[in-house]
């Protein structure tokens, strides 16, 4: 996906033209056995600009969706269109490990669909002035929510180098962690790194000439940034059992995730899900022990050469997906109902 030279005005904004959902049919074919009925509730946990949630609620008219995001100006981007859709929409801000507390809000306690299209967003990427990009000189900002208190260059400014090392290779999956670290402590010495020019150029000088040709070299440093700036990981890892626990008997989940370690920890919970919890050796699987969840997809599913043609940004895309098999009985007095105000 590339990076626009110019911002476009939200109100002159061609939001189909920027804006091209990942693996759209794909969601909504695993999605639509439990969200087709009447009443249903579908949860778009990365609510952004809105893509995937607009398809939702045009071909499922009974459907009501609730949008989630920690980004106020994609939040703003999609009230404006999905305003045709009334009630049918609610919005909540908030990061998506708030998901219990956004459906609860809402005056319910489960949803029968569940979708996370992870990463950062189209909005974010062409938005030059949020520093996500390493194409375009901007300020080291790379937050989601513009709220939040770190940035990155607070974290360049302030982190030790054993701290840029481990965030560089945890998050990156940086070889050069080490010499990349060294390097910025170095520069910081002699001036602020306060823009993501100043720091591709760091990074360039650091980078062995032998490895130059060997991808962009600040591709995974800022990766690295945005995780570590966004808490992403660690936010991930609460959101996906909190999810599951919010699907109902019949619902679904799908998640999108664009690199390794996305992936990695979503592979983890749903293998815990739809596994039997039952002790090693016992003759009779109990019912209690059954798997709550069965998988939809063998392994994670990528995108077709197709897709990828018509979507450059759903090249690494990994997709998984899960179905509530039963749950344990929930506490008396919880509601289920979908009317409930938005925010």
């Amino acid at each position: 996906m590339g990076i626009r030279d110019q911002e476009p005005s939200l109100e002159t904004m061609a939001l189909n033209d920027i804006h091209t959902p990942v693996l759209l049919e794909r969601c909504i074919e695993l999605l639509a056995p439990a969200i087709q009925k009447p009443g249903a509730v579908l949860v778009d946990g990365t609510l952004g600009m809105a893509g995937h949630a607009e398809a939702f609620l045009t071909r499922f008219p009974d459907l009501t969706l609730i949008g989630l995001d920690r980004d106020l100006d994609a939040l703003a981007i999609a009230k404006q269109r999905l305003a045709p859709f009334g009630d049918r929409a609610r919005f909540v801000h908030t990061v998506y490990d708030g998901i219990v507390d956004a459906i609860a809000s809402q005056g319910l306690s489960e949803v029968d669909g569940i979708l996370f299209d992870l990463g950062v967003s189209s909005l974010q990427l062409d938005r030059v002035e949020r520093g996500f990009s390493y194409s375009q000189d901007a300020p080291l900002d790379m937050r989601m929510d513009a709220t939040s208190p770190l940035t990155a260059e607070t974290i360049l400014a302030e982190y030790r180098e054993g701290d840029l090392r481990r965030i560089f290779e945890n998050y990156g999956e940086e070889k050069l962690a080490a010499r990349y670290a060294r390097a910025i402590i170095a520069a910081r010495q002699i001036e602020p790194i306060t823009r993501s020019g100043r720091l591709v150029d760091i990074l360039q000088e650091a980078t062995p000439g032998a490895l130059k040709n060997a991808g962009h070299p600040a591709k995974r440093v800022f990766q690295a940034l945005r995780i570590e700036v966004n808490q992403e990981l660690s936010v991930l890892e609460r959101t996906i059992p909190a999810a599951l626990s919010s699907v109902a008997v019949g619902g679904r989940i799908v998640v999108m995730s664009y690199q390794s370690l996305e992936d990695r920890l979503v592979k983890r919970a749903f293998a815990q899900a739809s596994a039997s919890t039952a002790p090693a050796g016992l003759p009779v699987e109990l019912p209690e022990h059954k798997p709550e969840f069965k998988l939809l997809v063998r392994g994670a599913e990528l995108a077709s050469d197709a897709e990828k043609a018509l979507n450059p940004r759903a090249t690494p895309v990994r997709l998984r997906a899960a179905e509530r098999l039963w749950k344990p009985a929930a506490p008396s007095g919880t509601k289920r109902s979908a009317r409930g105000s938005g925010e």
